[in-house]
């Protein structure tokens, strides 16, 4: 029994002892040698991203509150894949000495909101969703509070915490009508109860969709975004913007497709209307943008809206997209935040006139950003330009023609935008532009690893295939 425990619960079991190790270190480990902990924690979790690509059989445990099947373990490792390079670009951050007294911690809290990310994948019942959702959530409003000296730091986690106590309580209480309606909890029962379609069941989906909405940054529930994204430390803000908005994907595509697949004619136009908003309203709010990281902030919203194309007709190719896309966009956004991040470190910039003439002194960092830029707007032959193309694909094999064309336009303005950084880096002329410096040895493996993903992924069609294969048995 407790090897099958093990056996289901390998990625969670995993990652708690990665985390309880830190935490030991952290109480016993000797000032002088503290520094040795990092490199550790990067080979341990190293080695716990590659071990998740594993196939092995899939189960129930606790009664079915706790599920798990090759679909659901590729969804953590995608994750993992993310995370890891966050770790890798970390490193450089956490030796500053501000930082470096506060690293053991960094590392807990950030193995803690993962390990809620995997139970909410997981979860197999409304309870071990929530319990997976607030595990993940407190962490978090931590980190983006994570520089204590930074008043904008403590401004973010504040706004964080209370938003996310906002929607976890909206989202809560549409569980509440979903258990009034079938007395259960459970996702493999309470389709059963949800046909034929109640007012309190209509009622409850929209306070269950809006608190999912809030995780993912979608359009009206995006207001916290940016201001959390800023005042974060950048590392932190990297996270959120694709971490935990592919988790929230991750989950919103279980749920809909495991307990309300045969509502889709109810949601299926909230979903239309917020991809639609979201996409737009994101691209709007970028292009006003002059910090950077605010306007990788409302990029991320936009591309919020691109990933809901997968959602509007819940079959295995739409969760396949969504799980492509994913991928990709964590490879992409986190070089562009790589270069962000890198930049940050070293002169502490974060405003897009900054990086006029970076070219002239840093050519390696400018083209790596570029690559970011060009995949993030889908130009081919990045991996960005064939996550779009099967999203776009499977939304008009839905006969979703118009918001396929709504998507295209708003791609081409999302174009402009991530040109204008393009255009700084190489044409704005300065006078003083950004000094050159090296990167240290982890942040360049880092960038590395994105930008052979940004091309590799796209080319190698297998990839897709693959994904693909796994979904259609789930």
């Amino acid at each position: 029994m407790l090897l099958q425990y093990l056996s289901l619960m390998r990625q969670e079991v995993s990652l708690i002892f990665i985390a309880v190790l830190v935490l030991i270190c952290e109480l016993t480990v000797n000032q002088r040698y503290k520094k040795v902990v990092i490199p550790i924690t990067l080979v341990l979790f190293g080695v716990h991203t590659i071990l998740g690509f594993v196939p092995f059989d899939g189960g129930k445990l606790f009664g079915g509150m706790f599920a798990t099947s090759h679909a659901q373990a590729l969804m953590k490792s995608v994750l993992n894949v993310g995370v890891f390079i966050i770790l890798l670009q970390s490193v450089a951050w956490l030796k500053k000495e501000v930082n470096f007294q506060k690293s053991n911690e960094f590392l807990i809290l950030l193995f803690s909101t993962l390990t809620g990310m995997y139970f909410m994948i997981s979860s197999g019942d409304f309870l071990m969703f929530y319990i997976g959702l607030e595990i993940a959530s407190i962490p978090m409003a931590m980190l983006a509070a994570f520089d204590t000296f930074r008043s904008k730091s403590s401004e973010a986690g504040i706004k964080f915490l209370l938003n996310s106590a906002l929607s976890s309580g909206i989202l809560l209480f549409g569980i509440s009508l979903f258990y009034a309606i079938s007395g259960t909890i459970y996702f493999d029962d309470l389709p059963l109860y949800f046909s034929p379609v109640s007012p309190l069941f209509a009622l409850g989906f929209i306070f269950f969709i809006s608190g999912l909405a809030f995780k993912m940054s979608l359009v009206p529930f995006h207001l916290w975004t940016a201001d959390v994204y800023e005042g974060s430390p950048t590392i932190v803000t990297s996270y959120f913007s694709v971490i935990s908005k592919g988790a929230a994907a991750f989950i919103t595509s279980i749920l809909l497709f495991k307990v309300f697949f045969n509502q889709l004619y109810l949601w299926k136009d909230i979903i239309y209307l917020l991809s639609v908003l979201t996409m737009t309203v994101g691209n709007l709010f970028a292009l006003r943008q002059t910090n950077i990281k605010r306007f990788l902030a409302f990029s991320s919203i936009s591309q919020a809206g691109f990933i809901l194309l997968g959602l509007v007709n819940v079959d295995s190719l739409g969760v396949t997209a969504i799980i492509y896309f994913i991928l990709i966009y964590i490879l992409s956004n986190l070089s562009a935040f790589g270069v962000v991040m890198a930049i940050a470190n070293v002169t502490g910039k974060e405003e897009i006139k900054d990086y006029n003439g970076l070219y002239k002194t840093n050519p390696l960092l400018s083209l790596t950003m570029m690559l970011a830029m060009f995949s993030l707007a889908g130009i081919p032959p990045t991996a960005g330009f064939f996550s779009k193309f099967f999203l776009f694909t499977d939304a008009a094999k839905g006969g979703y023609y118009w918001l396929v064309f709504i998507a295209v336009l708003n791609t081409i303005i999302s174009l402009y935008y991530y040109l204008l950084v393009v255009k700084a880096m190489f044409i704005s002329p300065n006078e003083q532009p950004i000094e050159r410096f090296r990167s240290d040895i982890y942040t360049r493996t880092a960038l590395l690893i994105t930008v052979v993903g940004i091309f590799a992924i796209g080319i190698y069609s297998p990839i897709f295939e693959y994904i693909r294969n796994i979904i259609d048995k789930f």
